[in-house]
């Protein structure tokens, strides 16, 4: 999922939030070299491919039309349904009978409803997990560059690669996230950029967005998924903060592609005052969890001058909805902190 972020744009390297976040390094890291990603061992471990749908026929189709091309010998794919009304369920299985849906009835949100075919992806047997957000189209090669990176150390967590506008085929959208000294996740590395092989290096990033996200077995059995606090927005920011802390390593692939529809950025007006008052909200909780208390208290004032700045931008071009929910999800999250503490990422 590709969130609104802030407009700085502060690089880092991998393990550089420690002072801030407690991240530190991850456990028994080397370099993955590129001429290393040309080998599996077999037998092929299992995959899951696992995509979420709330009324988004058309997409979830053209995904699965492209998921069903690919050429990595050993996969499942899984559909779980948050309740959809538009005849999605009914399309998937009349054109793809050979896939798994799973029906949770009404809408659990992303986190939930992820988590739901992560753990019957697990208890079916699974080595890897791959997350794939529906409006997606996959390379036919994409999997299999995911998993040859991840076989190469068993401390990799979550491996990702390229992905690209879906209306802009040669012009990336995110190959990682920079590191932000206030916010600790901040602008998408790549973003907007043509793909000249700038990026076609593996690479650790302390944050990948999970557009689409490899995920080991290991990591869910240790880590857990989703943390289902967020709902929405922030829940693989925090996903991510978890698994490094846990000493996995995440790590860009850049043979795999993947070409997605959904804005990198877009203007903020256009979002819902809904998806502003979660982002807004999911935050503080992100920074609460993640962070030391004097970098949450040094994140809390910034947040407070910064709100006020929007809200009066927002009033200027006649937007009243959006600053009021912006507004309400920093109260919301604050009064998170108030109920639940600091907490660090628990097992969701």
């Amino acid at each position: 999922m590709i969130d609104e972020r802030d407009t700085r744009d502060v690089s880092g390297s991998a393990g550089a939030l420690d002072a801030q976040g407690g991240l530190g390094p991850a456990r028994g890291r080397r370099e993955v070299e590129p001429e290393m990603e040309n080998t599996i061992d077999e037998p092929f471990p299992l995959v899951y491919a696992i995509t979420l749908n709330w009324n988004g026929k058309d997409d979830t189709l053209e995904l699965l039309d492209s998921l069903r091309r690919l050429d990595y010998p050993h996969y499942r794919v899984l559909v779980v349904d948050n309740g959809s009304e538009d005849g999605s369920v009914e399309a998937i299985r009349r054109v793809f009978p050979d896939v798994t849906v799973i029906e949770n009835g009404k809408n659990l949100g992303y986190a939930d409803g992820f988590n739901v075919g992560l753990e019957y992806a697990y208890q079916q047997g699974a080595d890897y997990f791959l997350i794939l957000n529906n409006d997606t189209m996959i390379d036919p090669s994409a999997m299999m560059a995911l998993v040859k990176v991840a076989e190469q150390d068993g401390e990799i967590g979550f491996v990702s690669g390229k992905v690209y506008l879906y209306q802009d085929p040669d012009r990336l959208q995110t190959v990682g996230r920079h590191n932000d000294p206030m916010i600790l996740a901040g602008n998408h590395v790549g973003g907007g950029e043509v793909d000249r092989g700038q990026y076609d290096r593996v690479q650790d990033y302390d944050f990948i967005d999970d557009v689409y996200l490899l995920v080991r077995r290991e990591v869910y059995e240790d880590v857990g998924g989703y943390d289902p606090n967020f709902f929405l927005y922030y829940e693989e920011t925090d996903w991510c903060a978890r698994v490094r802390r846990a000493g996995y390593r995440i790590v860009f692939a850049p043979g795999a592609k993947i070409w997605h529809k959904g804005n990198i950025s877009g203007a903020s007006t256009t979002r819902s005052p809904e998806r502003h008052y979660f982002m807004t909200r999911n935050r503080v909780i992100f920074m609460a969890r993640n962070t030391s208390t004097r970098q949450l208290v040094r994140y809390l004032l910034w947040s407070l001058g910064s709100e006020a700045l929007e809200a009066a931008r927002y009033v200027k071009h006649g937007y009243f909805r959006h600053p009021i929910a912006r507004l309400r999800g920093l109260g919301s999250g604050l009064l998170w902190l108030v109920k639940n503490g600091r907490t660090d990422g628990a097992r969701a």
